[in-house]
């Protein structure tokens, strides 16, 4: 079987994780989770990074970072997944789901300022498959109307938007490091925080509501229980291994581009043929090959895909099913105007396998594979 993922692996992690173990520190907050906070700023030009235990929990500390009050509106697309919207139901708001753009299925930025009420609070920003969201509209909406923006780039780790890296645009950026991303720790993430006015508190909030960061900096003479948190600081052990890759980020990242441009390249034919649709990056955008998709032309039709693709030992797969037509959606929130993308586009998406170093026959064979079933 050719999987969907394979988790990256460089070579040298187990030595840094030795390392670790060597240090006598593997807990949080240890040589090694700092060296992955301080390359993550400097790569960026970020104000400050934090590593955590995952995408969710830097979502849900961006979350409490903001302020939010039971009964206070987020705005946010359907497509996405679970945890950004239950990082905001935790503190009690209410969700407002946007439908998305087809072209790249991130949220509409047209549509934003019309689903803004009293209550409105904070927009979230996912960068779908690492091509960004429309940051000027959304941070010149924000501004006007006095707005926080919390980005989701999950998947955004390298990507950019005009210059600027995804998860610094924002007030808040979210990072995932879970093994089905492009840089991983198996289970991880990292918050960035834009507005200097937030970073002691969410070091507070990071260290189980202590102030301890500041004595490790010598600023106090003894640390305290100070306010509300929790523990978000991942083991050094899984920062080790996640350092080894950030050492090869640009090779990681570089290999990825390779195998996208190498599927876009292949099913253009189809695309002009009307068969397909294939992922579209605006100019303002560089992304990260998180992932490649194509569109079907119905359900029936990616289904008969999906099944065609296993048969042959290639595993594809279909992405979110939208927040609100989901249990805890009707829950907690309300899809806002008409959803004329959301759902019907995401019915026709489809994932094939990418990952790093993945084998040139198995690529050729996806790809033949893919060309057979369309063409037929």
């Amino acid at each position: 079987m050719i999987h969907f993922n394979v988790p990256p692996f460089v070579g040298t992690e187990f030595i840094y994780m030795k390392e670790a173990v060597e240090n006598h520190k593997i807990c949080g907050d240890g040589p090694f989770t700092k060296k992955c906070n301080e390359w993550l700023e400097k790569k960026f030009n970020a104000k400050k990074v934090m590593l955590t235990t995952s995408g969710t929990s830097a979502l849900e500390m961006a979350a409490w970072l903001c302020n939010l009050q039971p009964g206070d509106e987020v705005i946010l697309p359907s497509f996405t997944f679970s945890s950004t919207a239950t990082a905001f139901a935790l503190v009690g708001a209410k969700l407002v789901f946007v439908d998305v753009r087809p072209d790249t299925m991130n949220i509409d930025e047209k549509l934003i300022e019309k689903a803004i009420t009293p209550k409105t609070r904070v927009i979230v920003a996912v960068h779908y498959a690492g091509v960004s969201c429309e940051m000027d509209t959304i941070m010149d909406i924000a501004k006007r109307h006095n707005l926080k923006v919390v980005e989701d780039a999950a998947q955004g780790v390298m990507s950019s938007y005009k210059g600027k890296a995804l998860g610094t645009i924002g007030d808040f950026g979210c990072y995932s490091f879970h093994e089905t991303k492009n840089y991983s720790m198996g289970e991880g993430g990292a918050i960035v925080i834009n507005d200097e006015s937030a970073i002691e508190k969410a070091e507070i909030l990071r260290e189980k509501g202590t102030n301890r960061s500041q004595f490790y900096r010598g600023q106090i003479a003894k640390y305290n229980w100070v306010d509300w948190g929790s523990s978000y600081l991942p083991s050094d052990l899984n920062a080790a291994y996640l350092w080894g890759q950030l050492n090869e980020a640009d090779k990681i990242n570089d290999n990825r581009l390779a195998t996208w441009n190498e599927y876009n390249k292949a099913f253009k034919p189809l695309e002009e043929k009307g068969l397909v649709e294939l992922p579209v990056i605006p100019s303002d955008c560089v992304h990260n090959a998180h992932m490649f998709y194509i569109k079907c032309r119905t359900l029936e039709e990616r289904t008969a895909y999906i099944n065609f693709m296993k048969e042959n030992d290639i595993l594809c797969v279909f992405h979110y099913v939208p927040l609100h037509s989901a249990p805890a959606g009707l829950k907690f929130g309300r899809f806002f105007e008409e959803d004329k993308y959301t759902t019907s586009e995401s019915d026709k998406l489809v994932r094939l396998p990418l990952y790093y170093n993945i084998e040139k026959a198995d690529l050729e064979k996806v790809i033949a594979k893919t060309l057979e079933f369309f063409n037929k």
